[in-house]
């Protein structure tokens, strides 16, 4: 039997995923449960949501000004993954390893700072892979989450694939992740936190957040998700890197 091994996760071809790596896995998911105004520092915004997950999730908020008068901070409009249909939130473990991108555009005006990305949430602090209009980043950092940070080359109304891919490297037995911004990959990352990795009862979606800027009620921003793709690893981990040649391959 051939097998093909990624940093110690292997894909066997054509007799499906080997042992019991996936006992624990995203593969359950289903939908997104949305979250809209979780942070919700001017409630006189114009906030209008699309929910077609798979194929697009979107917020636009405008005329976030807190009614022309200081006070506040942001807005912030999140969705998370689900298997139910959206009834409940997906609760990730530590051994959830996962592959999941989408394609994120982020538009608005650039100043005050307008982000969206990916979301975790966990008992340890929240996780963010984002980018962002005013520092023109796109960053992993927070939580649990290794920091990471691609070249500042973000502005409004871009379009960026962007994805994660969550694995175990037998090689050292380490939970390591690796970030994905258009054709550009991090290395992978070992986690450093207690747990080593992303911690039990985690959840993991998308959010916009809009700064208050009450000089100027054409201050606004949409956050749009689309294609929207999670599986489990190790197989989608092992496909996310084939084209870095970092697929060590030996036969059995």
């Amino acid at each position: 039997m051939k097998s093909s091994y990624l940093l110690g996760v292997c894909v066997v071809v054509g007799s499906g995923l080997c042992g019991s790596a996936l006992a624990q896995n995203a593969a359950t998911i289903n939908s997104d449960r949305l979250f809209p105004r979780e942070f919700n520092d001017d409630p006189t915004s114009n906030l209008n949501v699309i929910n077609n997950y798979p194929a697009q999730v979107q917020f636009s908020d405008q005329s976030v000004d807190h009614g022309g008068t200081p006070g506040g901070f942001a807005n912030r409009h999140v969705w998370r993954f689900s298997n139910d249909g959206g009834a409940s939130t997906f609760h990730f473990s530590n051994n959830s390893f996962f592959d999941v991108f989408f394609d994120l555009t982020l538009s608005g005006t650039v100043s005050p700072r307008k982000e969206a990305g990916y979301l975790f949430d966990t008992a340890g602090g929240q996780g963010q892979f984002i980018v962002n209009t005013d520092a023109h980043e796109i960053v992993a950092f927070g939580g649990p989450l290794p920091f990471f940070a691609f070249p500042a080359t973000f502005n409004s109304g871009d379009t960026i694939r962007l994805g994660m891919t969550y694995f175990l490297d037998s090689n050292d037995g380490m939970r390591k992740i690796i970030y994905h911004a258009g054709a550009l990959s991090s290395p992978a990352l070992a986690f450093t936190n207690l747990e080593q990795g992303i911690i039990d009862g985690t959840t993991l979606g998308g959010y916009l957040q809009v700064v208050i800027d009450a000089n100027n009620p054409q201050n606004g921003a949409i956050g749009n998700w689309g294609n929207i793709h999670i599986v489990p690893a190790p197989g989608g981990a092992a496909l996310a890197l084939v084209g870095l040649g970092m697929l060590a391959r030996r036969r059995r």
